[in-house]
């Protein structure tokens, strides 16, 4: 139990020092950038388009390092993938051929990871250079080069990041990285609150309040995201089964929020698209980008039915429920009162769509709850419905997966234990 209490140590301080290193990595700027004007650029409401992502960077958008990308383009990447996966015949035979098919998937979409940020390096850089003073100190195109190589380069070194946390440390690392870049904007959230009390804008009972409500809030996400509905499933030889003193039944676990937290995150950067449009062209905007302003009613309506579109869309590519029915009937077993085939797909289908049903309803409240205290409140919430529910997934994971090594070391270390007494 020892030797294996030690390796999960030894991956928990690989974690945290390759943490520690993206850290360090979100304070070096790339070449050419003047710190005045970036921060004029980012204080002002043209920048309102880079929140997310400066959001999930930790900051490091906002001082132009060579991580300002972040690992956002390697998670659009992976959900076009697994879109296309869903879409896509041949790609979807090929996520079936095992080892080596996943490996392929894996190295296209590496592939599609640099190519997407080479396209979004050149949004960033034109985005910088074209405002009313360029945020570069020279016109020279050497700036161009260098911006895209860095923060190609500092994508790329994330992505390898990630994928060494999971195979070397503990937990997944990719969540892990947007984990620790959504985290260092707290401390500066909780202070804004302090210092709005002290100053007398906010009373001591507002703030031990909003503390409280902060506190339902996690409560109320770590419940629905721990919370399944199981179906039970019945396997054929029961009464074999039952004989042999095991349990003739398991269950089939199902997630209240099965699409998980993609829906708010196409949500919100398909109403960013507009202004980002505007910006990158060089209009004024007009109407459009005012009617869409963050807080404003139309901003919140659409959000609300985005989350509820992509909810129902990317639960029934991720749930196949014609799959799980026929992998339920090679398997021999049957859901306890429905027919196997047809029938069982359809009663899926029924309870996937209740559960989605249910699941964008609590996204669209979680989501959209923030927004308005935010802008109707000016509550300094800078991490947001999605930044909260992202924490609290990746905490969920990773306690289980610390959970998951214990038991590990000690079933192995009484499997140890029962040879030695049967040798003895």
């Amino acid at each position: 139990m020892a030797v294996q209490t030690s390796d999960l140590k030894r991956r928990i301080l690989f974690t945290i020092f390759i943490l520690l290193v993206y850290r360090f990595g979100t304070f070096v700027p790339i070449p050419g950038i003047d710190v005045e004007i970036l921060k004029k650029f980012f204080s002002s409401e043209k920048a309102n388009f880079f929140g997310m992502i400066n959001l999930f960077s930790g900051g490091a958008l906002e001082r132009m390092s060579i991580f300002a990308l972040n690992i956002m383009p390697y998670i659009t990447s992976s959900i076009i993938m697994q879109l296309m996966t869903s879409m896509y015949k041949g790609l979807a035979d090929l996520k079936k051929d095992g080892e080596y098919g996943r490996a392929k998937i894996n190295q296209y979409t590496r592939y599609l990871t640099i190519v997407l940020a080479f396209f979004q390096s050149l949004g960033v850089y034109y985005a910088l250079a074209n405002t009313d003073h360029s945020a570069f100190i020279s016109d020279s195109p050497i700036f161009l080069y260098t911006t895209c190589v860095s923060l190609v380069g500092g994508t790329v070194m994330l992505m390898w990041f990630g994928e060494r946390i999971t195979t070397s440390g503990i937990g997944n690392g990719i969540s892990l990285i947007i984990f620790v870049g959504i985290v260092s904007s707290l401390p500066s959230s909780i202070a804004q609150v302090f210092d709005l009390s002290r100053t007398g804008v906010y009373s001591w009972i507002a703030v031990i309040a909003f503390f409280i409500g902060l506190g339902l809030f996690l409560m109320l996400i770590c419940f629905v995201e721990k919370t399944h509905k199981r179906i039970k499933i019945q396997y054929p030889n029961a009464s074999l089964i039952k004989s042999s003193g095991m349990s003739d039944s398991s269950f089939l676990p199902l997630k209240i929020n099965v699409s998980g937290v993609i829906p708010p995150i196409f949500a919100s950067s398909i109403l960013m698209f507009p202004t980002a449009f505007v910006q990158f062209t060089g209009g004024e905007g007009g109407a459009l980008t005012a009617s869409l302003a963050r807080g404003g009613s139309l901003y919140l309506i659409l959000f609300a039915a985005l989350i509820l579109f992509f909810s129902y869309f990317y639960s029934s590519i991720i749930f196949n429920t014609e799959e799980v029915a026929n992998n339920l009937k090679k398997s021999n077993c049957f859901i306890l009162g429905v027919r196997p085939g047809v029938n069982t797909a359809t009663y899926l289908d029924k309870v996937v769509s209740r559960l989605t049903l249910i699941g964008a309803v609590y996204l669209i409240f979680i989501c959209v709850l923030p927004e308005i205290l935010v802008t109707k409140y000016a509550i300094p919430l800078t991490v947001g419905g999605t930044g909260v529910l992202i924490m609290v997934n990746v905490v969920l994971d990773l306690v289980n997966q610390v959970q998951s090594h214990l038991f590990s070391s000690k079933y192995g270390s009484q499997n140890k234990r029962r040879r030695v007494k049967i040798r003895g």
